[in-house]
């Protein structure tokens, strides 16, 4: 599982160093590549293991409703394979950067099974907007057993 929150630099040419304690998630389950697509405001990274589960379960699903159809054609339109380089960087292609809003500075997340890339400015942001909400949703999810 993928946690904590890490800032890094893109390098001129777009890459991207992985951390240290995700790339150790990574060699564990012995994978070296992953797919990014648009999620929300960042980037999302899954390792290759966990995006061929996601797919099982969209594969499971009817596409007979337009809305569901549509969501897979705007996901998987931005999806791109990519491996880490023998120095643990991804490279994050122009168009992906330009729709995360990635520049310099980002900030890299572990949510359990993927690993979301944000624009420093973007994660500040949805920091700032959401951190009142944090005890709210604590206590639905208590509700719910969790």
């Amino acid at each position: 599982m993928f946690r904590g929150r890490y800032e890094h630099a893109l390098d001129d040419k777009g890459r991207l160093s992985i951390p240290a304690k995700f790339r150790e998630i990574l060699v564990k389950r012995r994978q070296n590549s992953l797919i990014l697509t648009e999620f929300d405001s960042c980037l999302a990274a899954y390792p290759i293991k966990e995006w061929q589960q996601f797919e099982d379960r969209i594969r499971s699903q009817s596409t007979l409703r337009r809305e569901f159809r549509d969501f897979l054609r705007l996901f998987y339109s931005g999806a791109i394979e990519t491996s880490l380089d023998n120095q643990g960087r991804v490279l994050i292609p122009p168009q992906l950067r330009e729709r995360a809003g990635l520049r310099r500075e980002v900030v890299l997340v572990g949510v359990l099974n993927k690993i979301e890339i944000w624009s420093k400015e973007r994660w500040e942001q949805f920091v700032a907007e959401k951190a009142h909400t944090f005890e709210e949703i604590a206590t639905k999810l208590a509700e719910r057993g969790v």
